[in-house]
């Protein structure tokens, strides 16, 4: 069945890819070749491209609950404990 597929298909040479189902028609290969060539060609676009951490609900609560610590007379000394 390999022998249908074109040498290259957007990055994909015909010999990485097999099927294990018996009977798989051309039409089908195609497809399921342009399938996994534009996969890839998005997941390539997205390779090294990170995305800033956007804080959940939780974070941002947390976070407003606990104010910088100023030390001074009166205040903030040391631990203690």
């Amino acid at each position: 069945m390999d022998s249908d597929l074109p040498e290259d298909i957007g990055g994909i040479e015909a010999p990485d890819i097999a099927f294990l189902t018996r009977g798989v028609s051309a039409e089908e290969a195609a497809a399921v070749s342009a399938v996994l060539a534009a996969a890839l060609a998005e997941g390539s676009d997205h390779v090294g491209a990170t995305e800033a951490p956007v804080p959940t609900p939780w974070d941002r609560g947390r976070r407003s609950l606990r104010s910088t610590i100023t030390p001074g007379p009166g205040r903030w000394r040391s631990f203690t404990g």
